[in-house]
């Protein structure tokens, strides 16, 4: 079963979409999220969030101020700023 992943700025949706792995950067450490994660909710520290779609491709992401949260496969990244890398 994919993640249902949903990356938001202040002011726009970044990237939504199915996904395999997101991993991002929060500010005890980098975590790393996958189907079947235990419910979770980290303060984003500056870095990357990586997405890997469920069709290989990997999406990249500056991200800063905010937090993300996983509950039932559904993770969502809500930052003060992100933009896409590549």
């Amino acid at each position: 079963m994919p993640l249902n992943v949903s990356l938001v700025s202040a002011d726009a949706e970044v990237w939504s979409g199915e996904a395999s792995l997101v991993v991002a950067k929060t500010v005890i450490g980098e975590i790393g999220i996958m189907a079947g994660h235990e419910p979770v909710l980290g303060i984003l520290a500056e870095g990357e969030v990586r997405i890997t779609g469920t069709d290989g491709e990997r999406v990249l992401a500056d991200a800063r101020d905010g937090f993300l949260s996983m509950e039932g496969d559904v993770v969502t990244i809500v930052a003060g700023h992100a933009q896409l890398i590549s």
